[in-house]
């Protein structure tokens, strides 16, 4: 591999490796605020009747959280991984490199698979929550027995962003880390 080539892919790996960085951080950070402001305002949980499923959905949600912050960890890797090819010391071998990627690859997939399932999980849980408001689907008729109706609160939709935030946020890093997978494996 020639130096220009070589100064071409570090400069992939730290710009691309910053930017994945800070979006990614950015979403982590309204991810947190979300769940903590969920946890601390909110005992929706604490009532079986009243949260559905939005149990295990913000807790599918909290998991690919700390798969985000994992892929945060990782992308810190990569621009690290950069500067060392841009560097005059010991510079990682095309394995290695590929190897990092390919670990960022696969906590972003794990990410969006339990973002994916916690996304269904509390959307379904809302759903139920919203057909059991007004008469129709799963609503009894005025005067019989029934779901409780309960009615979805701005904090349930908050759960539903940040789960979406945390997705958005993996979506991001699997581009990325693909994009750089290939341009480290492009031959010249």
């Amino acid at each position: 591999m020639d130096r220009l080539d070589l100064q071409r892919i570090s400069t992939a790996l730290r710009r691309i490796g910053w930017i994945t960085f800070w979006a990614q951080l950015v979403l982590a950070v309204v991810v947190m605020g979300v769940l903590f402001f969920n946890a601390v305002g909110s005992r929706l949980t604490a009532n079986p009747e009243r949260a559905l499923g939005l149990g295990p959905g913000l807790s599918l949600t909290t998991l690919s959280f700390f798969v985000l912050l994992f892929a945060l960890w990782q992308d810190w890797g990569v621009v690290r991984c950069g500067r060392a090819l841009a560097g005059e010391g010991a510079r990682p071998s095309r394995g290695e490199t590929s190897a990092l990627i390919k670990r960022g690859i696969l906590a972003s997939l794990l990410g969006l698979v339990l973002g994916a399932i916690g996304y269904q999980a509390l959307a379904g849980s809302l759903f139920v929550q919203a057909s059991s408001q007004a008469p129709g689907f799963f609503a009894a008729p005025s005067g019989a027995g029934g779901l409780v109706s309960f009615p979805i609160t701005s904090i349930e939709m908050l759960s539903v962003l940040s789960n979406t935030q945390a997705v958005m946020g993996h979506l991001i890093g699997l581009i990325a880390s693909l994009w750089l997978l290939q341009r480290i494996h492009r031959r010249a």
